[in-house]
């Protein structure tokens, strides 16, 4: 009963972050990849500043940022336990880290492609959105499944702070109470749960890449 709590609010903590992580970073890299020297639209300025940003916003270790970020969970979702307190530290954590991966999975699509887009009078929006974004989804895919595994890793040290789920188990029952068998089984589910994610997203990222067809 209590690994099957604990398995529903890992999931809960990680497939709610990761959503509202992806909706918070996939911008941030295509306005990243756009605003480059060499983008579509180039701005020095703006993409300094958002690479700064970014670049402070992942050296911070996440249990700093877990701990950080108390007053501003506090202040969203009126308290810092549980798993939908650890949401918003692990939005804080991941998106960056998102908009850096989506950045560089972008980067991958090749110039002759966007040039030929442009040539056909696309805006930068049509840019985005049917060309560079479709030939960068295999990438994309791939960087989905290491995105959501350290967002799932990330969700476990939130037990040392009462966020809930195998994180909270593990440490209270298996490092606490030295009950090592609830350990091992909760990292066996773990394991079962990186490599469903890995399995699904190469699966996914196999049958969206046009070369391999």
């Amino acid at each position: 009963m209590m690994l099957l709590t604990g398995l529903q609010e890992t999931v809960f903590m990680v497939a709610l972050s990761s959503l509202l992580s992806y909706l918070i970073g996939i911008p941030l890299g295509i306005l990243l990849i756009v605003t480059d020297k060499d983008g579509i639209q180039p701005n020095g300025i703006i993409n300094t500043v958002l690479g700064i940003i970014i670049n402070l916003m992942r050296s911070v270790p996440f249990i700093i940022m877990l701990l950080a970020a108390l007053p501003l969970t506090r202040f969203i979702v009126r308290t810092t336990l549980g798993p939908k307190a650890v949401v918003v530290p692990l939005v804080l954590a991941a998106a960056p880290y998102i908009a850096r991966m989506v950045e560089s999975s972008l980067k991958e699509v090749g110039a002759g492609v966007v040039e030929a887009a442009k040539s056909m009078g696309a805006s930068n929006f049509q840019i985005v959105r049917k060309v560079m974004l479709p030939e960068a989804k295999p990438s994309l895919l791939m960087g989905a499944a290491i995105s959501i595994t350290t967002i799932l890793g990330y969700s476990t040290m939130a037990g040392f702070v009462g966020g809930g789920g195998l994180g909270t188990l593990a440490i209270n029952y298996g490092y606490y109470r030295y009950q090592t068998d609830v350990m091992l089984v909760t990292v066996v589910v773990l394991v079962i749960i990186v490599q469903l994610i890995q399995e699904s997203f190469l699966w996914m990222a196999r049958h969206a890449d046009k070369r391999a067809r």
